[in-house]
């Protein structure tokens, strides 16, 4: 057998994030003597001149990624104002490597930029992968939206985790366009099925037993509200408080707004029953934990946690700037992120209280076309060809 196609996977980092874990369970069930997947990923240089792995301080998929065959290479971090040095350290590396069959940018941000480079270097397909429907504030989400202006007429194909990221990325009319495909967020479904086992367990050992358990999974960043999310389950500590009730919030993921959830807790009073555990390579472990999932982002793509706990069988609750396709099953209610957080509070309270028969949810969620075999095939067609299939 000859070599595999490699696939060019460019991100962000290598950290527990959405798209990267996503990325990963597809690279899991790839066959990897046909089809292997390398990353370019972005680093600050530390004022060298040029940017590489040397002096990288690795992230959480590093060490995976290279027991799978994978190589890791480095951009400098995109500012804004290095945009001519940034251009020529994409022309650069792939000026250097050549190797690649397909490019798929998940960094929509500046695929504009190292797309038309991968082109130059003669990369025969390039992709361009939506995975979200907002940008951050100010400058920079203006900036993000400049240079994705470009991106649909720069791309061989126009990928999107749900129909409102891809119109987001590319334009209102991003799906009536041959090239344009929706490629869900799938996830290992057997991996996050309902185990009361597991549950009764992991609650003994973190002392859980008798208390309602809120969970929340995802990085400590804009987009995920966070702080609205502290102030529900501060109306919903005081409710259920006032009843002789318990209540915790278990926060599992890092980043840079965690200092900042940690000091409002406090000064909320609630700190004693918001448990942030951090990055956690066992979290579907969690799920089981959980008593209800709450998600209250102010923009996503398509989350994929969401998609999780509802294959853990747990109620949620999110925003409803979320895509609403993200409810495939009969657990998800969506609520305005405008309405007060005690209105919030009380959706979560009646739910609780009322109770629920938790179940293995993981057969629905195959069914509605989220199971990472099945979209992991239909990748590996398109690796190994350059041509997607044509279901739509």
């Amino acid at each position: 057998m000859g070599k595999p196609v490699r696939v060019l996977h460019v991100l962000g980092g290598l950290s527990l994030g959405g798209a990267e874990s996503r990325i990963m369970d597809l690279y899991r069930c790839m066959d990897r003597e046909k089809v292997q997947f390398d990353f370019l990923v972005h680093q600050k240089t530390g004022g060298r001149k040029k940017a590489g792995i040397e002096g990288r301080i690795p992230e959480y998929y590093d060490g995976e990624i290279k027991s799978l065959g994978g190589k890791i290479y480095v951009l400098p971090k995109f500012k804004g104002y290095n945009y001519l040095p940034y251009k020529k350290a994409a022309r650069a590396f792939f000026h250097r490597h050549r190797e690649f069959f397909v490019v798929q940018g998940h960094m929509t941000s500046t695929a504009s930029i190292y797309l038309p480079e991968a082109r130059r270097a003669g990369i025969p397909v390039l992709c361009a992968h939506a995975r979200s429907a907002g940008v951050d504030r100010g400058v920079k989400g203006l900036l993000t939206k400049l240079l994705r202006l470009p991106l649909w007429k720069r791309a061989d194909y126009c990928f999107a985790c749900s129909k409102e990221a891809g119109e987001s990325v590319f334009g209102r009319n991003w799906n009536r366009s041959p090239k344009a495909y929706l490629i869900p967020n799938a996830i290992d479904a057997e991996k996050y099925r309902y185990d009361k086992a597991v549950r009764d367990r992991l609650r003994g050992k973190l002392g859980l037993q008798d208390c309602y358990v809120i969970g929340h999974v995802g990085r400590f960043h804009y987009a995920k509200n966070h702080e609205f999310l502290l102030e529900i389950f501060a109306c919903l500590h005081r409710r259920l408080s006032a009843k002789g009730k318990r209540c915790v919030l278990m926060l599992v993921g890092e980043g840079s707004g965690m200092p900042q959830a940690k000091a409002q807790a406090k000064a909320l009073g609630i700190a004693g029953d918001v448990m942030f555990m951090g990055n956690r390579k066992n979290v579907e472990k969690f799920y089981q934990v959980f008593d209800f999932f709450l998600f209250p982002s102010r923009y996503e793509g398509l989350p994929g946690t969401v998609v999780e706990a509802q294959a853990a069988g747990l109620r949620c609750l999110v925003s409803n700037r979320i895509t609403y396709e993200v409810g495939v099953s009969g657990l998800v209610d969506f609520k305005d992120i405008d309405e007060p957080a005690d209105w919030w509070a009380e959706c979560v309270e009646r739910c609780l209280e009322a109770g629920y028969q938790r179940e293995d949810m993981s057969r629905v969620i195959k069914d509605a076309g989220f199971d990472v075999k099945e979209q992991a095939a239909r990748l590996e067609r398109f690796y190994l060809t350059g041509k997607m299939a044509q279901e739509r």
